[in-house]
């Protein structure tokens, strides 16, 4: 099938596209990488009147760290270059483990880091790790700016917390704290598919090897990206040992609400979290060393 028919603007400055979107609202839609829309415009599952092209924006698309570690990232960075930044593999290596994940290379070379989320789909890895890296999101509109916790941003399947005028422009992800280990863990079909189940996991412990912080996120087990507090609670103040991690994993299964696919029922999935936790918690205490 071939797209409804729509007008096509691809502005120059972001102050222009942010007008744009103004003047039409939920009639248009931001054009990044295309990955998900273009596909959904083709099926006419998507019939925007407007298109507004960001690929001609200048300023949307850096990767920039602080001197505290953190790192912000425009909207229209490429996944790729995302995955292959040395600053970002450095600051945050949970981003490149898991993007490594994303699709295949072709789509990863074209698709964004703020499309992907803006797309808000419970099955991609991008949105439960912006949840393990307690990540916030900068949303701008011809009104103004502000900032959205990535807990507050997924409201329910491709459903965010941008209003209509909104454009996610940016990433920005803390530093990590000394002695934090980093994992990332799915399994999928085939490479490249939707993951069956994935779980991202942040750990932080002190010179004593005692947990002082942990963070969990799951994809696929879910309307939204799971985050897993329970779980994470469970593991503060433990020395993470196989039967912390063990009791964090069972908590983890609880708490995860996958929807089952024609891949995996709800109760296989549950079996995956519990498993994949054990897992990314287990490679995660031995990077925190």
């Amino acid at each position: 099938m071939k797209p409804a028919p729509f007008d096509w603007h691809a502005p120059a400055a972001i102050e222009e596209a942010l007008a744009l979107k103004a003047r039409h609202g939920e009639e248009a839609r931001f054009l990044a990488g295309g990955q998900s829309l273009v596909p959904a415009m083709n099926f006419r599952v998507a019939q925007p009147a407007v298109l507004v092209d960001l690929n001609r924006v200048a300023g949307l698309g850096g990767i920039d760290a602080g001197e505290d570690g953190s790192l912000r990232i425009g909207a229209m960075a490429r996944n790729a270059r995302v995955e292959r930044d040395a600053v970002a593999a450095r600051t945050h290596p949970l981003l490149a483990e898991a993007l490594r994940e994303v699709a295949h290379p072709q789509i990863r070379n074209r698709g964004t880091l703020g499309g992907n989320l803006a797309h808000a789909d419970p099955a991609s890895e991008m949105p439960a790790v912006m949840l393990a890296l307690d990540a916030r999101f900068v949303l701008r509109s011809a009104r103004g700016t502000r900032e959205v916790a990535a807990a507050d941003f997924f409201l329910a399947p491709l459903t965010t917390a941008l209003q209509p005028d909104e454009m996610l422009a940016e990433i920005l992800l803390p530093s990590l704290a000394t002695r934090s280990g980093t994992a990332f863990i799915e399994v999928a079909r085939r490479r490249g598919d939707y993951a069956m189940m994935g779980v991202a996991a942040v750990l932080t412990r002190d010179a004593d090897g005692l947990c002082t912080m942990a963070r969990i996120a799951c994809c696929s087990a879910g309307p939204t990206p799971m985050p897993a507090p329970r779980a994470a609670a469970a593991l503060v103040g433990t020395r993470v040992s196989e039967t912390d991690i063990a009791e964090a994993a069972a908590l983890l299964r609880q708490e995860v609400a996958p929807m089952g696919s024609v891949q995996a029922s709800p109760a296989y999935q549950r079996h995956l979290a519990e498993v994949l936790a054990t897992r990314a918690l287990t490679l995660a205490k031995e990077r925190a060393r």
